[in-house]
Formats: structure tokens, sequence, C-alpha cells
């Protein structure tokens, strides 16, 4: 149960339908596939907020939304999920979207994000005093980049000494974060979006991207690379994790987002980096195993999870 002396954090960006179309046989490109699909309020920001709160912090979610179902859904889902809701809703806009398509190992052939108000409102919301206020009474702000470059340096502006986090969404908008690589705290990526922010080939080994994201100036990282092992970096070292093994994998939709979120959440409580994200991957393990991008589970649910996971092992 969150209490009213919990820490809190601001959680800024996207909170929106999540479509996720799964095929019932392999994949075959130019023509019509059978499969499933499933709805439900997702988005980087919001799947990253939900696991945070369920390892105990306290949320105040701030997005923009439109005046159509859509946006009364992702309402109602914020209002479910606990949080204090700061959001702006424009009543003759579209709510943004994002549609998957899965293959039927689970894994994203492609995905469309539809996603105009994000675009072009953002930056203007964070001159609001009650945005200036939310931010100087959170103890930890996670961002993605699904907001636009100057909304990112604008909310990076307003932050003082408060943690600022982000997550790199995708290769697309990842590099929308690079202006303010010296006000993020950690910056949350998977291999392809590294590597898009250092101009790497798919080749380059971890190191080389963990040394060339420092040189652009990031301070701190954690970078996924599927069921292969995560790396972690900070000023002080480079780490990995291997994560055990999911069989059966369900969806992998939000599983770097739940590790955004339990990572955050476990340095609140003044946990290491590396120690934060092995709890972080703890979280992921759960998400991947379940059809749900933010599914529910209690502290002994989440512990044997955490048991299943090696310790971090430090990279020379």
């Amino acid at each position: 149960m969150i209490t009213a002396d919990a820490v809190r954090l601001l959680a800024v960006g996207g909170a929106h339908p999540d479509r996720r179309g799964r095929l019932t046989a392999p994949h075959i490109p130019a023509t019509s596939n059978p499969g499933d699909l499933h709805e439900e309020v997702g988005g980087g920001i919001f799947n990253a907020a939900r696991i945070a709160h369920r390892r105990g912090v306290a949320v105040s979610l701030f997005s923009l939304r439109g005046g159509d179902p859509a946006g009364e859904a992702v309402a109602h889902a914020v209002a479910e999920a606990g949080f204090e809701d700061l959001s702006v809703t424009f009543l003759d806009r579209t709510t943004p979207s994002y549609t998957a398509i899965l293959d039927h190992d689970g894994e994203l052939i492609t995905g469309l994000a539809d996603m105009a108000l994000y675009e072009t409102a953002f930056a203007k919301q964070m001159r609001r005093s009650k945005t200036r206020a939310a931010v100087a009474a959170a103890n930890a702000i996670l961002c993605d980049a699904n907001m636009p470059a100057d909304a990112v340096a604008a909310l990076a502006a307003l932050r003082g000494s408060t943690p600022l986090y982000a997550i790199a969404v995708s290769p697309a908008k990842a590099g929308r974060l690079v202006p303010s690589f010296a006000e993020i705290a950690v910056l949350f990526m998977n291999a392809s979006e590294a590597r898009s922010l250092c101009n790497q080939s798919a080749s380059a080994p971890p190191g080389q991207t963990v040394q060339a994201l420092r040189a652009r100036g990031l301070n701190a990282g954690v970078i996924t690379q599927g069921s292969n092992a995560l790396t972690v970096f900070d000023g002080s070292g480079h780490w990995s994790i291997v994560p055990p093994r999911i069989d059966p994998v369900v969806d992998v939709t939000g599983a770097g987002d739940a590790l955004a979120g339990a990572t955050i959440a476990a340095l609140m409580r003044g946990r290491s980096l590396p120690e934060a994200a092995r709890e972080g991957v703890a979280a992921s393990g759960l998400v991947v195993a379940s059809a749900s991008a933010a599914p529910d589970f209690d502290a002994n649910l989440f512990n044997a999870a955490l048991a299943r996971v090696p310790a971090p092992h430090s990279v020379s």
C-alpha cells in the first residue's frame, strides 16, 4: 500500500491506447496473417509508472490526451492505477496511440506510433505553473522520448537537484534526448536505441557502445538486449546482468518499461544502479511471462522472480 509520505515519482510522457496484434503462425510478409488483437492503456511512461507504483512509489502522471473515447479510457486507467492525474485534455484533438505487430513468438515485427499531439503540445505545457509545482513536489522525475527535444530540455531545466530518468522509446526518437544527456541521471534503452545514439552498426560490442555514450555526455544507462545480457554503467563502473530464461514468452511489450519502473523504484529506495537494475530485470521477466504490459504482482511473486536473477557481473 502507498502511504502519504511515500517517495513520489513525477512521470511525464506517453500514456495512450496500446494495441498489440500477435500472429498465430509464422509471419509471411506483404500478405494477410492470422492473429489476435489486444488493446489496453499503455505507453512507456504509464507502463513504467505502474511498475514503480507496485514497488511502493507514489506517482503523479502528466501526459496529453484528446477529448475522444480513447482519452476517456486513458483517464479511467490512470485513476484506476491510483495516480495523481496532472494530464491535459485537448477536446478537439485525437488521443495518441501505438499499434504493435508481434510474430508468433511474441517478438516485434513493426510498430506504428500515431502521436501528433505529443509533438505539438508538450513543450508549451512545461511552462505551466502546475508543472513547476509538480516538479518541485517530486523526489524523482521520469520522462520518455515521446516528448520532443525542446520539451525534454524544458523539463530538465525545471528539475533543480531532482534526478531525471528517461526512456529512449525507439531508435527514431531516442536522439531527442541527446541535448539533455548531461541532465539525465539514467537512460533506459535497448541495444538498437543505444547504437543509434552512437551511429554504430549492429555488430558493435556493448563496451564500445558504453564508451561512445559516455563520450556523448551520458552519465549512466541501462541497455537491454532481449533475452541476452543487459549492460549497466555509471561513473564508477560497467556491469552485465544475464536475465533468467522465461518460458514461455507470452508478450515482450512493456518489458523495457517495466525494467525502468522497477529500477527507478529501487534507486529511490537508495539501491546502487547495478542492484537496482537487478530488480528491474525481475520485473521485466514478470511482464514477458504475462499478456499485460504491467501485470499485477505481490511482494512474494516479485521476490521469487528476483531470486532467479543473478548478481551483476563487473566488466573490466
